[in-house]
């Protein structure tokens, strides 16, 4: 019996779920227009609320540095961060 296979499952399952709030998290933030963008000079920039939050190579890790930096004021942005 492979006892490996439920705490690989159980690590994937944790990581679904966090990819899963991050991108809703980043979603709302869209539809509300409070997220920005750019690729420039071979790094993502991202601001949130016209504050520059976050500079990275790669638009994920860019993504998930902006949501632990948010200045949003409600914990749902940072609650696991």
């Amino acid at each position: 019996m492979d006892l490996a296979k439920p705490i690989r499952q159980s690590a994937a399952n944790a990581a679904n779920a966090e990819d899963a709030d991050i991108w809703r998290w980043f979603a709302d933030l869209v539809e509300e227009r409070r997220i920005r963008w750019c690729f420039a000079n071979g790094s993502w920039l991202v601001s949130i609320d016209n504050r520059h939050v976050a500079t990275d190579e790669n638009f994920d890790h860019a993504i998930r540095t902006a949501r632990r930096r948010s200045p949003r004021g409600d914990e749902k942005a940072n609650r696991n961060f």
